[in-house]
Parts: structure tokens; C-alpha cells; sequence
């Protein structure tokens, strides 16, 4: 037989139908065996996956309608000699289930079951994933023993459980009548019944609970969330929500009216919005609250925003800037005169920046006044005001007033018009420094956004000094950091881009201290765009955003992702996280 023909055999061989499935011994193999499937649908399975190779051959399976998910699930656990079951809510153990955050549950669809010795059973629903299985090791550090259960399953008893009340809240609202707390007609709730049930000693115990818990785990904010079934209760911590134990649906309505008495709102009024402040101490520390309510489709949902004074009692140097950023930005706020401004979105820091720039300067010699809505910390020697809008007391009338009151320096919460604009720039054209913040993504935006509210280019180039960009990023838990051996394709691609390649990269494997996210704490990455003479040329001639952004990097500016591509080679923090808290810009 000649070459060719030979070839021809093997050719013909290897396209005949049966080649594929007869080379093929994966979990679908035993289905084929069993004669639950026909060879014509396993070759269908394996063609669909080899135009997709993210489908596995079950799965392939499955959406051609030969074979259900259960089925599938089950052939993939006796493929990997895995028991396959059924769980309920009554055969997991609360201890078990606590020892991952019930976020990271959720997503990746496990669930710690029960203790068998010193070993945890541990249900997930894909055990082809050895990436997730090695991670949940990891972070358990000690023995699993997997049993594969259907995902939606594990889905409603993590939901079942996460919702019903821990023994630590069991014990808090025992003795609560849940019968005393009915949701009735929003137009005819007494207002003294509501008075009552938010005076009873377990919803007072509940909520003293709720911020004292939240105040000494280091939350920013706590947020109650009703629901048809179930009332949410999560803490933002390290700007991250994580869910927490919460009392029955049934003492929603007690637990918001306790909080709304403490906050001296309307407990009547559940239509509106409202905001208020409480004050308490906790661990003697005396802590600020901001309560802020909104109606819902399932009542009223409450945040509460926790002003620490501990948090803003660090000087500039302590907030992560590397040391030239710090040198340029202490240079810029100790001149006399000129606008500073902070920008970045909600909850980066931008209060904490300001309000360390003013603790530096010496209140003894200088008149120092804010205009803030509302005050978030009370500083010694510095005059501090409140917006008041529903009664005239504006950002701008209050800033046209202080003016009136023979300032050095003046602090404004937060540019939002044209009018506080001009006010502004007027004040530092005529002597006097101002500080305050505009809500955009980085630096060079500012400029534009001062533009499209109507202050002229050469107004802005001959007041404005510098603008200071900011973002909050985790910091890996110092406790469980540890060096990676091998970034993934991205994290070394992203280090290449910036001059970066070599660097020792670092990942939190996640401990008890970091309630196993891998991150303890934040820091800020900075980008500090200053005004010289070149520049202000340059914005008078009214440039587009992308050319502005161009022309500052160009002369040099280090960007926020610059920055934050820097800590990741100091290992303060993770590749992930610099992605998450900045755009390709």
C-alpha cells in the first residue's frame, strides 16, 4: 500500500463517528455506556464544545435537551467518586456554616455543612473546579470533605440561613413579642404604639448591639434593608458590604422607629426621606452618626453613617501619598491665596485629606471657617458651619457670608453650582486661600467640569492651584500576605505596561483578622495635578478633556493608576484592586 493510501485510511478512520466518542473517556463516557445517551448526542456534545471549550461535554449535553442538570451533576460526582445529594437548612451546623463570610458563599455557590472529626463537609456544585476547591482549603486551613450538591440547593440554605437570626441576635431580642409588631396602614399607625414597641428593652438591646458591633469592627456605614420575607442588615467595611446576622422581618418596624427616636425624626412620617444625627459612646469613644431614611416598596430603608474622630486624627504624611505627591500638595495649601481642590467620588477620602490639610495649618494666627452639609467631624479652633438649603442657607449663602467675616482660609464641602463657583474664585482672587471638592473621575476633569458650569478658562487659570485626584484601595492583611510565586497573564501584563516587570507581587490568602478577604484597611492613591505657567496657556485655549488628560501626562503628572500600580510594587496592595478603583483614563 502506497503513502497516500495509507494516509487515506487514517483520514477515513479518524472522520468515521465512532473515532471521536471512542477516543473520548470523560463523565459523559459512563451516560454513553448506561445507554442514557445515543452516540449521535455525545458526538453533538463534543462538537458544541469544541467550537466553545468553556462548555464541558455535560454541559453541552444538557443545553441540547439530551440529559437534565441533575443528571449531569450527579454523572460529574460518580466520575470523581464524589458522594451526590440533597441538603435542607436543619442539617447544616450555624458553627460550620460561620466559617466563611456568607458574600463569598454566595458566589461561589459552597457551603460548609458539618464537622466529621477534624474534617469540615463541604458542599459545591462544580467539582471540576479545582481553583475554587484549592481556594476555600486555603482559607478554611483545615481537612474538607466534598460532597456535591445542586447549586440552587446550596443557593436557598445559605439564603435561609443568612436570613433567620444567629444565637448571638437570638439572645440579644429574647423576650421580643413578635405579635406586638404588626405592619399596619401607613395612614393610621399611632404614633404612640410606634413609641412603645421602640421602647421595649430587646429592640433597645438590638440596636445598642447594631452600632456598637458595627463601631468596633471598623464599619463605615451600616445598612438596614427590608424585604418582603426578610430584613438585611449589612456593614461597608473597607468599602465592601458584608451581610450580618438580622432579627426577624417582624421587628422591622420597632427597630427603625428605635433608630429614627434616636436620630429626633418624624417616627409618623414614612413617606419622605429623612436625615438625621445621633451621638453615642462606644468603648468610651464618642462617635457621630448620620441616619439618613428612604421609603421602599417593603418600608423604610435606614443608613447610618459612622463618623469616627479617630479617623480623620492623622496627619497627611499617614494617608499614603508617596513622598512627592505629599512635598507638592503641603507646598500648595500653605500658600496664601488660590483655590485647592480634592476630587474623587463618594467615600474616597476626600473629607479626610481636607480635613488633615486643615490641621496643619495654625489656627492660632489664622482665620480658619468651613461650609459643610452637614458637618461631618468638629475640628478645635476652626469655625465650622451647616447648609441648611430647606431654609435659604446655601453653600453659596453661606460662603458670601463667611466672607463677610474676615477669613484666611475658607473650606467649602463641595462645589455644586456655578454660583458657589464664582463665589469661590472670586474669594481667591482677593486674598484668601479656599479648599473644597467637585465630584469627577480624575484631575484634568475638574478643569472641564469648572468649564461646562460656566467659569470662564481665564478664570479658572488664575485662581485655581492644584487638584488633587483620590481613591480609596484595600490593603492586603499584613497578617496573611504572602508572595505569589507567579502573577496571572493580567497582573504581569498591567506591571509590564508600567516599567514594572520583575516586581514581587503579593495577595492576602485570607485569615480570621481580614474575615478571610485577603484585605485589612485602606490607603489612598493620589494623583496631584499642579497649574504652571504652561499649563494655564494651555487650558485658555479651551482644550477637550482627552487632550488636557494627554498634555498633563505628557509633562509628567503621575496618574491615579500610576500610583496605585507603585503600592502594588511596594506590596501594599493587589493588582484587582487598582483595576477596581480606577478607569483605563
Amino acid at each position: 500500500m502506497h503513502n497516500d493510501d495509507n494516509v487515506k485510511v487514517v483520514m477515513d478512520e479518524l472522520n468515521h463517528p465512532d473515532a471521536v466518542v471512542s477516543d473520548y473517556r470523560g463523565p459523559a463516557s459512563t451516560l454513553l455506556a448506561s445507554g442514557q445517551i445515543t452516540r449521535e448526542q455525545l458526538d453533538d456534545a463534543l462538537e458544541r464544545q469544541e467550537k466553545d471549550p468553556r462548555l464541558s461535554v455535560l454541559d453541552a449535553l444538557v443545553k441540547s435537551n439530551a440529559i437534565d442538570e441533575i443528571l449531569a451533576l450527579r454523572t460529574t460526582a460518580e466520575y470523581f467518586r464524589l458522594p451526590f445529594r440533597n441538603i435542607t437548612t436543619e442539617e447544616v451546623e450555624l458553627e460550620v456554616f460561620a466559617l466563611l463570610p456568607v458574600d463569598y458563599l454566595r458566589a461561589k455557590s459552597v457551603l460548609p455543612i458539618a464537622r466529621n472529626g477534624n474534617a469540615v463537609i463541604m458542599a459545591i456544585s462544580d467539582p471540576d473546579d479545582i481553583f475554587q476547591i484549592d481556594d476555600f482549603r486555603r482559607r478554611l486551613k483545615i481537612p474538607v470533605e466534598l460532597v456535591v450538591v445542586p447549586s440552587d440547593d446550596i443557593q436557598k440554605v445559605i439564603a435561609e440561613i443568612s436570613a433567620g437570626p444567629t444565637s448571638r441576635v437570638d439572645e440579644i431580642i429574647r423576650g421580643f413579642d413578635e405579635d406586638s409588631v404588626k405592619v399596619v396602614d401607613l395612614e393610621t399607625e399611632n404614633v404612640e404604639d410606634l413609641e412603645q414597641i421602640a421602647a421595649e428593652s430587646p429592640v433597645i438591646r438590638y440596636v445598642n448591639f447594631l452600632i456598637s458591633s458595627a463601631v468596633r469592627e471598623g464599619a463605615s456605614d451600616i445598612h438596614v434593608e427590608p424585604g418582603e420575607k426578610r430584613l438585611r442588615v449589612r456593614h461597608r467595611m473597607d468599602g465592601i458590604l458584608f451581610e450580618q446576622s438580622a432579627p426577624p422581618v417582624k421587628m422591622q418596624t420597632a427597630v427603625l422607629s428605635r433608630l429614627k427616636i434616636m436620630a429626633k425624626l418624624d417616627i409618623a412620617e414614612r413617606r419622605l426621606p429623612q436625615d438625621g444625627r445621633i451621638r453615642v459612646t462606644v468603648q468610651g469613644q464618642d462617635i457621630d452618626l448620620r441616619v439618613s431614611t428612604l421609603p421602599t416598596v417593603h418600608g423604610e430603608k435606614c443608613v447610618i453613617r459612622i463618623l469616627d474622630n479617630r479617623s480623620i486624627n492623622v496627619g497627611l504624611e499617614s494617608l499614603g501619598m508617596s513622598e512627592d505627591t505629599l512635598k507638592e500638595f503641603l507646598r500648595q495649601i500653605l500658600q496664601p491665596n488660590g483655590i485647592i481642590l480634592v476630587t474623587g467620588p463618594t467615600g474616597s477620602g476626600k473629607s479626610t485629606t481636607l480635613y488633615s490639610a486643615l490641621q496643619i495649618m495654625d489656627s492660632e494666627k489664622l482665620n480658619i471657617s468651613t461650609v459643610e452639609d452637614p458637618v461631618e467631624y468638629e475640628l478645635p479652633a476652626i469655625n465650622q458651619v451647616n447648609v441648611h438649603d430647606s431654609i435659604g442657607m446655601t453653600f453659596s449663602a453661606a460662603l458670601r457670608s463667611l466672607l463677610r467675616q474676615d477669613p484666611d482660609i475658607v473650606m467649602v464641602g463641595e462645589i455644586r453650582d456655578a454660583e458657589t463657583a464664582r463665589i469661590a474664585v472670586q474669594a481667591s482672587l482677593t486674598g484668601h486661600l479656599v479648599l473644597s471638592t467637585l465630584h469627577t473621575n480624575d484631575a484634568p476633569s475638574c478643569i472641564t467640569r469648572l468649564i461646562n458650569i460656566g467659569i470662564e478658562p481665564y478664570l479658572i487659570t488664575a485662581s485655581v492651584k492644584a487638584i488633587l485626584a483620590q481613591r480609596l484601595v484595600r490593603q492586603i492583611c499584613q497578617k496573611c500576605k504572602t508572595e505569589v510565586s507567579e502573577g496571572s497573564e493580567r497582573e504581569m501584563a498591567q506591571l509590564e505596561q508600567f516599567g514594572l516587570e520583575g516586581v514581587k507581587i503579593y495577595h492576602g490568602v485570607g485569615c480570621e483578622q481580614c474575615r478571610n478577604t485577603g484585605y485589612k484597611g485602606r490607603l489612598g492613591i493620589y494623583e496631584l495635578l499642579t497649574l504652571d505657567d504652561e499649563t494655564r496657556n494651555f487650558i485658555t485655549g479651551n482644550p477637550s478633556l482627552t487632550e488636557l488628560r494627554h498634555f498633563v501626562n505628557n509633562k509628567g503628572m503621575v496618574s491615579l493608576r500610576q500610583d496605585g500600580f507603585a503600592k502594588v510594587a511596594e506590596g501594599l496592595t493587589t493588582v484587582e484592586e487598582i483595576l477596581r478603583a480606577t478607569d483605563t483614563n
